[in-house]
């Protein structure tokens, strides 16, 4: 845990009592703060009460008297309309921050020069925050992974000199940072996305310029406009850019050309690797994830021969284009987080001859937007209750069976690709919500790999646990 000195012997008003914000709340009272917390839900108000944090509801307390006001990110800041406490905050001009700024203030305080990598985009930012982690233990570094890829940033190990830190940033902790300086900043794109909670895509698109332009080196992915004009705007204003594409040419930056990932400085360009045969780097969204990744990375200090050492053994992010087995010509990729259309797009690109198992609960707009990758799927085997309008959208364009359980998909669909001659992945891609048969995305996951390792003749490329 990194114990919150800068607010000791202080008063802390702080609502939202999940996890994030449980431990939020034991590291402000472990750094001597004089913490009031409190939450809508009065489970977790009992759950931090057995904790020992000191629990009022914040209607009633003297605001006044608080030094700062701790929001946890999933409680609304602006939009569609601040919470009752923001507003009491705001009344009482109390600053608003969040659990990602407690732990850039004890960063300054303790040990500023630590390396920091900080992660944000629309799409990509677990793969790309998981890489460098990987790289840099690979490398033999003191890593600390955490932030919104899962891990409360404040219960990691306290900022110390040659500890490097990578923190996956939402735009919901980034508004509630306004002190955000990372080492090395990175951007990855933008597309539309948490309208209901920032208002207009420029609100969304300024409030994740803020992780960039408070950075000593910028990665900015300018395949799309907004990302174009901030890493413009930044480097007018002073802050080191290093542009990265996954499908134009670079002047100053790194950019992909097919599978080759390409640093181009000083007019001059040179192949730093090629991503061909790396099964967990798949796919040109892979290939924009490897640029940003080498460029935060030799920002850092990391060798180049590192760098190329650790992408070459990257795992994969677990339920993400993960391949998990092979058996014969097929392996097998479980891509469980894939809860939507355009979620499961990126996995269902990257393979060519596809067994896909697909359904779940099902969200707005089906799989109609994958139309234009249907040709990459050999037959499709579909689950839960969005089997019959999945269906219905396949049509005659794609052979499919209405497989009804994940157990029944897995064993048909491996059947189906031990008979293929040529090279295949037997893919849970679901593009739904798994809320209908499973608790989340990631017990879905564990089923399918559970299933796929109870397959005669299977090599397992994981470690089950089980010894395969």
């Amino acid at each position: 845990m990194i114990a919150v000195t800068t607010f000791k012997d202080r008063n802390v008003a702080l609502f939202g009592l999940g996890g994030s914000g449980l431990a939020t709340a034991q590291a402000l009272v472990a750094g001597g703060a004089k913490v009031t917390a409190w939450d809508d839900n009065p489970d977790s108000v009992a759950k931090a009460q057995a904790a020992g944090v000191t629990t009022a509801d914040l209607r009633t307390i003297d605001w006044s008297a608080q030094a700062a006001f701790v929001l946890s990110p999933g409680v609304p800041l602006t939009h569609p309309k601040p919470h009752w406490s923001v507003d009491l905050a705001r009344s009482a001009d109390v600053e608003i921050i969040g659990d990602v700024e407690l732990f850039v203030r004890e960063r300054r305080a303790h040990a500023p020069d630590c390396p920091l990598i900080a992660i944000t985009g629309t799409n990509g930012k677990s793969t790309t925050t998981a890489l460098i982690a990987h790289i840099l233990k690979s490398s033999g570094r003191d890593t600390q992974l955490g932030g919104n890829i899962g891990v409360a940033v404040l219960t990691l190990d306290p900022p110390q000199a040659e500890r490097y830190y990578v923190v996956e940033c939402s735009s919901y902790q980034i508004d509630l940072a306004p002190t955000l300086n990372p080492t090395a900043g990175i951007l990855l794109n933008l597309t539309p996305d948490h309208l209901d909670r920032h208002g207009t895509m420029q609100h969304y698109a300024d409030i994740k310029e803020r992780l960039v332009a408070g950075s000593k080196t910028a990665v900015v992915g300018i395949d799309d406009t907004f990302c174009a004009l901030i890493a413009d705007r930044i480097e007018r204003a002073g802050v080191k850019v290093k542009r990265i594409s996954k499908r134009n040419v670079v002047a100053d930056g790194i950019y992909a050309e097919g599978s080759g990932i390409i640093e181009a400085e000083g007019g001059k360009s040179s192949l730093l690797i090629d991503l061909d045969g790396i099964a967990t780097l798949r796919g040109s969204h892979n290939a924009q994830n490897a640029a940003a990744v080498i460029a935060a990375c030799l920002a850092v200090g990391v060798s180049a021969d590192d760098i190329r050492a650790g992408l070459k053994s990257f795992p994969g992010l677990k339920h993400r284009m993960q391949p998990v087995g092979r058996r014969g010509q097929a392996v097998f990729v479980n891509d469980s987080k894939a809860t939507n259309a355009d979620a499961a797009a990126p996995a269902l690109s990257s393979y060519d001859r596809i067994y896909w198992i697909a359904g779940g609960l099902p969200k707005e707009g089906g799989i109609a937007s994958l139309a234009p990758l249907f040709p990459h799927i050999r037959k499709a085997y579909l689950i839960g209750e969005a089997a019959p309008a999945f269906a219905a959208t396949l049509g005659e364009a794609v052979p499919y069976e209405i497989s009804g359980t994940l157990e029944q998909a897995v064993t048909h669909a491996a059947a189906d690709a031990a008979e293929d001659s040529a090279a295949s992945a037997v893919m849970l891609s679901p593009a739904c919500a798994s809320f209908d048969q499973f608790k989340n995305f990631e017990v879905r996951g564990d089923a399918f790999v559970g299933l796929v390792a109870a397959l005669d003749g299977i090599k397992m490329l994981i470690d089950t646990g089980k010894g395969n």
